[in-house]
């Protein structure tokens, strides 16, 4: 029996807006219904990048009775108005990363989602890279042994234009930071899938060379509940930029995912360069530099949530996690001493 259409909308026309509708346009039984911009301005002028109309209002897909799922793409500080409307119009939610630039907006958008009864989902589209799951299963099958030490790198560049032709990206309001919450937080979220929350840290944030009120070079030391501990780089301003890592030594063996790919493995469990299940890619100096493919078995995977009626696999509260990590991170350098959660 054929499957009832699903209905979408997306709200903002930028660069991950079209990777968004590239995805739903190949997933099946999903109809992409429209696409809303910020203004009449910007709907005239990203309508030739899509097939379908471009709105020049939010409200045209919020208030859409046929839409069953909003996807949310514009800057990260105007998220949360944006899912209350949807939630109070009840469409389920996918929501790029951040879920919002602090906790207490996270909360709201939650809180808001499960009073009105609908999904809500972050894209952590990384999860999915079958490189990274390969690695989350040898560390929760213990070949790696006692986890000793977690390090998430993310040595990238963003040129001054990055900065400088956006009204929000880089600033606290817009942003909530910048290069930990905006570009670092995806390998942060991995270091958090696989350790957990840490119990203590102590971090520094500086603006090196941008113009930004947000951080351009942001470093963190974490101490975990079970022993371990960590560290988190994360910055916009190492030229050229490099490819992120993340790290993995445990008292059996270690690992490094690099660009997406597992570029080392040590442990008495091998796995062979043939074995290697994806290719990498690193958005280390160019935005745009990124697939689609992890995205769209994401957002499968919330089209499947919503016909099973099961939470998604990055739900709100996951979404939540490196939010309040970071936050941290921030309250740590700014306070200049180790913090406990």
């Amino acid at each position: 029996m054929k499957q009832r259409q699903i209905k979408a909308g997306i709200v903002g026309a930028g660069a991950i807006a079209r990777l968004h509708a590239k995805c739903f346009s190949a997933i099946e039984d999903v109809e992409l219904v429209g696409i809303a911009s910020s203004s009449a301005e910007r709907a005239a002028l990203n309508q030739s990048y899509f097939d379908v109309p471009v709105f020049e209002s939010y409200s045209s897909i919020l208030t859409n009775p046929d839409i069953d799922l909003v996807s949310i793409c514009n800057p990260s500080g105007k998220h949360l108005n944006v899912a209350l409307e949807a939630a109070r119009n009840t469409k389920h939610i996918i929501c790029e990363k951040p879920l919002e630039i602090n906790c207490e907006r996270v909360d709201s958008m939650i809180k808001a989602c499960r009073e009105a009864k609908v999904k809500l989902a972050c894209i952590f589209q990384n999860r999915f890279n079958p490189e990274f799951q390969r690695l989350k299963s040898a560390c929760s099958k213990g070949i790696f042994g006692h986890l000793l030490l977690t390090n998430a790198f993310i040595p990238w560049y963003r040129d001054p234009s990055y900065y400088s032709t956006s009204d929000w990206k880089g600033s606290l309001a817009g942003d909530g930071g910048a290069a930990l919450i905006n570009q670092g937080i995806h390998t942060v979220d991995l270091l958090l899938n696989i350790m957990g929350m840490p119990n203590q840290l102590m971090a520094q944030v500086s603006t090196m060379i941008h113009d930004i009120e947000g951080e351009d070079l942001a470093q963190a030391l974490l101490q975990f509940p079970q022993g371990g501990r960590g560290t988190i780089l994360a910055s916009t301003c190492l030229k050229p930029g490099y490819p992120e890592r993340l790290e993995i030594y445990g008292d059996k063996g270690s690992a490094i995912l690099e660009g997406g790919a597992i570029v080392e493995w040590n442990a008495d469990e091998l796995i062979s360069p043939a074995e290697s299940l994806s290719g990498g890619q690193s958005g280390a100096s160019d935005p745009l530099a990124i697939g689609h493919q992890w995205h769209q078995i994401q957002i499968e995977d919330m089209i499947a949530a919503i016909r099973e009626d099961r939470p998604p696999l990055v739900d709100g509260e996951e979404g939540r996690k490196s939010v309040a990590l970071i936050e941290a991170i921030y309250k740590a350098a700014h306070e200049e001493k180790m913090i406990s959660f």
